[in-house]
């Protein structure tokens, strides 16, 4: 499979050309999916450059570069900085992360990251963990299976739509992904249930693969990892994810106020640089899925 059949790659010259590469850097994209953002950066670098990728999803791996500056990484990118210490590096000068779905994913049904096949609850990036959609939805709680739609899928009737959940599979467990749409189906119009179909589908899989965890527990690592003036190039496709990246790109933190030090100086290891970028009306028209992507790009300061 060719990689742009795995994925067309979001923002691609946009989020590359935000790294600033030095043809003899050391970069690392922690989301190789089908590795077209790996290839656009080993394009800048020279015979002296080097580029760590990770992924934690085995189907990544038929997308492997043969390069000598490249290495892929097979492990889930919230332990980045370990990983790369067993490389023996401590420093890069740049890190890109695309947290989008690949449309790989989406379209192996087995998968059941989409609405538009019958296929097993599973939605998760590394088929070896052991949490699935399957016990999300069969097994939690009344009050975490609220917690999720409502606080990932951002919809009000939560609370109702949970209540449905488990008076169905006290009958009898809820397989399928056809047999989850039809207990949502009722509670939205025809217009609207394919777009909150994919809410809740995205909410599901976030809680599955701990999405908002992981991008917190990588955030944080990046101001140890990054040289000064080392960028940090990351895209997000919901509301959750680039609240938390805006708000520690503004602040080291993922909420509250600036710290700032003695002389009113802000303790802050990044500074944004420019503004927000979104795809363009030709790249939305080319990929859909890259409608809700928003890059956002900074640099690492020197420490006060």
């Amino acid at each position: 499979m060719t990689a742009n059949r795995y994925h067309i790659p979001v923002l691609l010259s946009e989020s590359v050309g935000g790294l600033a590469i030095q043809p003899d850097g050391i970069y690392v994209d922690v989301t190789f999916g089908g590795g077209g953002h790996s290839r656009a950066i080993l394009n800048q670098l020279n015979e002296n450059g080097k580029l760590f990728a990770f992924d934690q999803d085995p189907d990544a791996l038929q997308n492997s570069i043969e390069d000598e500056r490249f290495q892929l990484i097979q492990a889930n990118f919230r332990h980045v900085k370990r990983y790369l210490r067993f490389e023996g590096i401590k420093k890069v000068d740049g890190i890109l992360a695309d947290f989008g779905v690949s449309s790989h994913q989406f379209n192996v049904a087995e998968r059941g990251f989409s609405i538009r096949f019958d296929a097993d609850l599973d939605m998760r990036m590394n088929p070896k963990d052991q949490l699935g959609a399957y016990q999300v939805i069969n097994e939690y709680e009344a009050e975490d299976l609220i917690r999720i739609i409502r606080d990932y899928a951002e919809i009000r009737i939560a609370s109702k739509i949970a209540s449905k959940i488990i008076e169905v599979r006290a009958e009898s467990p809820i397989k399928t992904t056809s047999q989850f749409n039809a207990i949502i189906t009722p509670f939205f119009s025809a217009l609207k249930i394919n777009k909150m179909l994919a809410r809740i589908y995205q909410a599901i899989r976030i809680e599955v693969n701990q999405e908002i965890e992981v991008l917190k527990e990588f955030l944080l690592q990046t101001p140890d990892l990054l040289e000064e003036g080392g960028r940090l190039s990351v895209i997000s496709y919901h509301s959750l994810e680039d609240r938390l990246v805006k708000n520690f790109i503004r602040s080291g933190k993922f909420e509250g106020e600036v710290e700032k030090d003695f002389y009113g100086r802000p303790l802050v290891p990044l500074v944004k640089v420019g503004k927000l970028i979104v795809p363009s009306e030709a790249e939305n028209k080319e990929n859909s899925r890259a409608r809700s992507a928003k890059l956002r790009i900074a640099k690492r300061i020197k420490s006060i």
